[in-house]
Parts: C-alpha cells; sequence; structure tokens
C-alpha cells in the first residue's frame, strides 16, 4: 500500500492497543471485528516485487449464494425496509475455489492488471490476502498538532459515468452514518464533508465516493476507533445495529472480507475497507461480492452488481467463473 514494503516480522497481536507503541504494523481486521496486527522491523518506500508466479488453474468458483438465494436475500431486506427495522444493508456473496498456491504471485498481477489506490498484500502465519480495495476507510495524519481523520465511502457502482438516484440518495445516508460515527470520537465542530457523492473511476466500472473529515480528541485510542466504527458503515448499513443484526442472520462469516486491511505508525495510519480482496482459508481462495440494498433496490440488478464487480478480479485470478 502506498509503495511500502515491510519485513522482518517482530510481533504479532490481536490487541488494537499495541498499536500505539510507535512501531510499524500491517493490519488486517475482519469483518466481525478479529484484530491481526504484525509488527515489522524494516520498512522501505519500495514497489512491490513478487518473489513467486501465479498460475490461473481451471477449478470452478463456487458461491455461497446461488443467483436465486441472492434475490430472496435482496427482498428479505426490503421487506425489512418496509417494516422500518432498517433503511440500507449491504447484501454480500463469498465466490471460493481450491488453491495451493501462494497468492503473492496472484498481487503482483492484480498490480498490472487491476491497480487500485489501496492495493495491499500482507502475508503473516495464519493469514495471507492480497487486496485491490478502492476504498479508504480511515487515513490518520497529523494537521496543527492534531490527528486528522479522513474516510471516503464508497457506495454507488456502474458500468458507465451514470447512476440512478437510488445510489446517490444510498451514498449520502452512508455519508450520514460515518459523520455521526466520526462525531462520537472527534472534537465537537470539526466533523465536515469536503467531498460530497463525486463520481470516480476505476477499472472496468464507476463508483460514487464522498469524504468525511474530523479531528481526534485526544483520548480517542485505536480501541475506541474499533468500537466507534467498526465495522464500515458502506459495508453493514443504517442503523448499523440493526444491519449488522440482518446481515449475521442470513449470511455466512465473512472473515477479512468487508473488514480492513492497511498500516498504522505511530499517529498516522492508512486502512482500507477489504473489499476486491482474495484471502486464502487452509486449500481455498475466496472473494467477496456484495451491493447496497435499499428499498428502491431491484434484486435481479444487485445481484448484476455482485458479478460486475467479481467478474474482472476473478477472471485475473483464473479459474472458471460462470456468475
Amino acid at each position: 500500500m502506498e509503495g511500502k514494503s515491510a519485513t522482518n516480522l517482530i510481533e504479532l497481536s490481536n490487541d488494537p492497543a499495541s498499536l500505539a507503541d510507535g512501531g510499524f504494523w500491517a493490519v488486517s481486521v475482519s469483518y466481525e471485528g478479529e484484530w491481526h496486527c504484525a509488527k515489522f522491523g524494516d520498512v522501505v518506500d519500495e514497489p512491490f516485487v513478487a518473489d513467486s508466479s501465479w498460475s490461473t488453474g481451471d477449478d470452478q468458483w463456487e458461491s455461497t449464494l446461488s443467483k436465486q438465494g441472492y434475490i430472496d436475500y435482496v427482498e428479505r431486506i426490503r421487506s425489512a425496509i418496509a417494516e422500518g427495522d432498517i433503511y440500507q444493508a449491504n447484501a454480500c456473496r463469498i465466490y471460493s475455489r481450491t488453491n495451493s498456491e501462494s497468492l503473492e504471485g496472484l498481487f503482483a498481477n492484480l498490480l498490472v492488471s487491476n491497480p487500485a489506490p489501496y492495493s495491499a498484500y500482507l502475508r503473516t502465519p495464519g493469514l495471507e490476502l492480497a487486496s485491490a480495495s478502492p476504498e479508504l476507510f480511515l487515513e490518520m495524519t497529523i494537521n496543527d498538532g492534531k490527528r486528522r481523520v479522513k474516510t471516503s465511502p464508497v457506495k454507488g457502482t456502474s458500468a458507465t459515468e451514470k447512476f440512478p438516484e437510488k445510489d446517490r440518495s444510498e451514498n449520502i445516508m452512508i455519508v450520514d452514518l460515518m459523520r455521526n460515527d466520526l462525531s462520537t470520537l472527534c472534537e465537537t465542530g470539526s466533523v465536515s464533508t469536503p467531498r460530497l457523492v463525486e463520481v470516480e473511476a476505476h477499472p472496468g466500472l464507476f463508483h460514487l465516493v464522498s469524504d468525511v473529515v474530523g479531528d481526534l480528541r485526544t483520548d480517542v485510542t485505536w480501541k475506541d476507533i474499533s468500537d466507534r466504527l467498526l465495522p464500515a458503515g458502506s459495508i453493514s448499513g443504517a442503523p448499523k445495529s440493526s444491519a449488522t443484526s440482518l446481515i449475521a442472520a442470513n449470511e455466512s462469516k465473512r472473515g477479512p472480507y468487508c473488514g480492513l486491511i492497511g498500516w498504522v505508525h505511530g499517529d498516522q495510519a492508512v486502512l482500507a475497507v477489504a473489499i476486491r480482496t482474495f484471502w486464502q482459508d487452509e486449500d481455498r481462495i475466496n472473494f467477496g461480492s456484495g451491493a447496497g440494498i435499499t428499498w428502491s433496490s431491484d434484486a435481479k440488478a444487485e445481484w448484476d452488481e455482485t458479478v460486475l464487480k467479481a467478474s474482472r478480479l476473478l477472471k485475473i485470478a483464473g479459474g472458471r467463473f460462470d456468475q
């Protein structure tokens, strides 16, 4: 991520409080909130160079939900919206196929064939993932002596630069959620939205993106950030508590998908939402895809959006892909 390469693993931790020691930590957080922090001794600003190749293979990608199963899930969300339980929820499914190779070579291919602003590769004992994420969850910088944070929720996906009003409304809804979440951690009056519903071009598709910024209070810790901001609003829903309960009742464990991937170094950090992300689980490679559901959603169109998000990257990874 950002051309940084870290080696010489020093320490592993599952406690976000470890990040306060000033060292360089690579971070992965699962959607379910499980932290995996890896402290490295050597960090250089150099581009990634793979030490392994990638064989695309011919195995079939399997989805946790069939087309009809996903459509039924969308309709359950729409029913919950009609009953007033939620306003919006992100419905996801996970592809997987057999794989025995390191994802390092795949990540090198992603950098060439699907460059993304928050690409990241992490391999530590018990965890390996390769991400082409387009979405910033949290950037932390020092501004006039204060810890300035920025989040850039992505809501709205299209094959062209034209978006339905549903996507714009959904983006604004998640911006409101993130403004509220950040306001619980930031100095009063410091939270603002300098960019609202802007079209961004990415390989093979377009997104609607907004920015929310604020200045953290001096007493805020990484545990506070974890407790107040996770999971990300863009991949859960609104209200967040109701949306996450509905997701838990309808999906299997998401794991690294829809969690976080990035780095923390003292009072600086870049953490992306772990979408467009591959991860290895025993002898299988996994990849998640989802869509934000509102009352105006068309269930088949939402299924098509999950296919649009997945198709380019699964073709890069290889294997047979039938949607």
